[in-house]
């Protein structure tokens, strides 16, 4: 009986160790979900160059603005780096899930969204912007007036799609586009005369296509009529998670717009002309 007893108790405290270390495997990773496919904030490519970092269960790499942020909070909070690669529309329901642990992928902090999820402070500050292409009556456009029936798309589930093209008079508003680089296509291609996007999005645009055209307009000269929660770009935990957002929060604390901008400048210049 005693042997027995001895037996059962031996086999618990293996399981219980069993159990305690995967958890402190699972302590320590972190991981971060984004598209993978949205350069410059994030991208794919094909090797480690300029410090890319593996995608989950890929034989690919991502990396961009966001991947650099991913790196240093992950170096930060003494954690091992995971690159999950997400649909879009999947980045919100992961969070919700726990399938990750944080978001990273040029994400506004809207209402709808903050709703479910928690944000941190900004970790970048963008202007909405339109791309036409240079051969294009609205490529002299100044205001969004201007902008008067113009063929047009987005991104799906961005504040570009939902709230600003909605802005333009008249305008024959299509299918939003699953991707950033799909809107970017149906552009250059003369499927559509304006992409409306953030400013980050347009300059790596202009790097890519040498027939792009970018407008900015101000909001008090005839621009787009958005909210600071519109172009605050944060990233994102699960509703409740104050440790990890606090925890990133402490780590912005420490840089400034200047640091933002001119880490994004790097993401511009690396960023492939075509992602794998």
């Amino acid at each position: 009986m005693k042997k027995t007893l001895c037996l059962i108790l031996a086999l618990v405290m293996i399981a219980s160790c069993l159990v305690g270390c995967g958890k402190k495997d699972d302590d320590n990773v972190l991981r971060v979900a984004m598209e993978c496919a949205y350069a410059p904030y994030n991208w794919t490519q094909s090797d480690d160059s300029n410090g890319a970092v593996p995608i989950e269960g890929t034989d690919s790499y991502a990396y961009g603005y966001d991947v650099m942020w991913a790196k240093k909070i992950a170096e930060t909070l003494d954690k091992e780096l995971v690159i999950v690669k997400s649909d879009w529309d999947s980045l919100v329901p992961g969070i919700q899930s726990g399938a990750f642990d944080l978001v990273i992928a040029g994400q506004s902090p809207t209402p709808e969204r903050a709703a479910v999820v928690d944000f941190t402070l900004p970790y970048y500050y963008a202007s909405i912007v339109v791309l036409v292409r240079s051969d294009n009556a609205y490529a002299s456009a100044t205001t969004v007036a201007d902008l008067d029936g113009a063929v047009c798309t987005s991104q799906i589930g961005t504040i570009w799609y939902d709230t600003c093209l909605p802005q333009i008079p008249n305008a024959e508003i299509q299918p939003a586009q699953e991707t950033a680089p799909a809107m970017l296509i149906a552009l250059d291609s003369g499927a559509v005369d304006v992409v409306v996007t953030d400013q980050p999005t347009g300059l790596a645009a202009l790097e890519a296509y040498d027939n792009f055209v970018m407008i900015e307009i101000p909001m008090d000269q005839g621009g787009f009529q958005v909210t600071q929660e519109d172009i605050n770009i944060c990233m994102s935990v699960q509703k409740g998670n104050t440790e990890l957002a606090d925890a990133i929060n402490g780590i912005l604390d420490d840089y400034t717009e200047e640091d933002y901008k001119n880490m994004m400048n790097e993401a511009i210049l690396l960023q492939p002309v075509t992602e794998d």
